[in-house]
């Protein structure tokens, strides 16, 4: 209980650092450098341009963990994996654990859906499709651009990588 409450002060306004979402101390300055300041600014363009962009994916998955909403994020990511599967067996065991992560009323991680897509969601069990998981995770795509990317775009994270950008731009330029 005491851990869960520490968590609490960790707001996305006074998020302390970004680091977290680049990859380990040796690859970042590599891939720092192949972050371009364009590539963050189109970020605020576009919400898919920031989810197809795999550091503006990372960004904002860290952004969602501090305001315990990762699961939305999560779950997307689900999705797009779950699309990839080709095996009618491989579908059913994979939605199943989708339903049972985020879907189902009890699940641990569960996404905001209405009852009426979540019924829909649990119908498509019976005979999974590649497509079984569109709607929901439409819904929970509108969701995430709607509330959580215009907080994002505001926030510390992506201030702090947009200025981070900007100064190595004029270092490289001086």
């Amino acid at each position: 209980m005491k851990t869960r409450l520490g968590c609490l002060s960790n707001k996305s306004d006074s998020y302390p650092d970004f680091t977290e979402f680049l990859p380990p101390t040796q690859d970042r300055a590599t891939r720092c450098r192949k972050l371009s300041k364009d590539e963050v600014v189109l970020w605020a363009d576009s919400f898919d341009v920031l989810l197809s962009n795999k550091c503006g994916l990372a960004a904002f998955r860290t952004f969602l963990k501090t305001e315990f909403s990762d699961e939305n994020i999560e779950f997307w990511m689900a999705c797009e994996e779950y699309k990839k599967i080709k095996t009618p067996a491989k579908l059913m065991t994979k939605i199943n654990k989708i339903y049972n992560e985020f879907i189902d009323v009890k699940a641990p991680r569960e996404v905001n859906i209405d009852f009426r897509t979540r019924e829909v969601m649990r119908q498509s069990l019976a005979e999974p499709t590649p497509s079984s998981l569109n709607e929901v995770q439409a819904r929970v795509h509108s969701l995430m651009e709607k509330d959580s990317y215009p907080r994002f775009l505001h926030s510390k994270i992506y201030q702090d990588l947009l200025n981070m950008q900007y100064t190595h731009c004029h270092r490289n330029s001086v």
